[in-house]
């Protein structure tokens, strides 16, 4: 029952990512923020504890901003739609965190306790997926190895941190 229930997180995770990537990319953000709206919805409704997993959600999203506003200050990164605050980051991507967030405690919780895999995933997924965000037209990567350089050691940072406040914040009812 885990094994299916994290191949279905896996499956709306990579269907979130791609409808909120693909409907910025055309200038259709708000598209994608109700569809991982209503993935956080169905998450809560499923949770043995939907408040412990909205506060995780919540301080996900809260830490989240300022990196990625300071990405965007920093000239790394630029996001063409869906801004609505020009130097911080758009709402659509911080809807990729909240679905982020609602996968911690479900998809990546084998990584708890493994502290140098989730570094090493981090390192390398995170700056893969921003690569190819910009390749489906969602952002655009000034100077690509600086950029790529800079998102995995936040993301090496991220990865741990994440699955750790997972650890804590856990309302799924999965067991151990």
């Amino acid at each position: 029952m885990r094994s299916h229930r994290a191949l279905l997180y896996a499956v709306a995770g990579q269907a979130g990512w791609f409808v909120c990537v693909l409907s910025a990319a055309r200038d259709a953000a708000w598209i994608g923020i109700v569809f991982v709206a209503v993935l956080l919805a169905l998450h809560l409704q499923q949770a043995r504890q939907p408040q412990r997993e909205l506060r995780l959600v919540v301080w996900v999203v809260v830490l989240a901003a300022p990196w990625e506003t300071l990405l965007i200050r920093a000239g790394l990164i630029a996001y063409p739609h869906g801004t609505l605050l020009a130097g911080f980051a758009p709402p659509w991507l911080l809807a990729l965190w909240v679905l982020f967030a609602i996968q911690v405690n479900v998809l990546f919780r084998w990584l708890r306790g493994r502290w140098w895999l989730a570094l090493a995933l981090g390192a390398v997924a995170g700056p893969l997926s921003f690569r190819a965000g910009a390749a489906l037209g969602a952002a655009h990567i000034s100077a690509m190895a600086a950029t790529l350089g800079t998102l995995a050691i936040g993301w090496a940072i991220w990865m741990p941190l994440l699955v750790r406040m997972g650890e804590h914040s856990d309302g799924t009812g999965i067991p151990p």
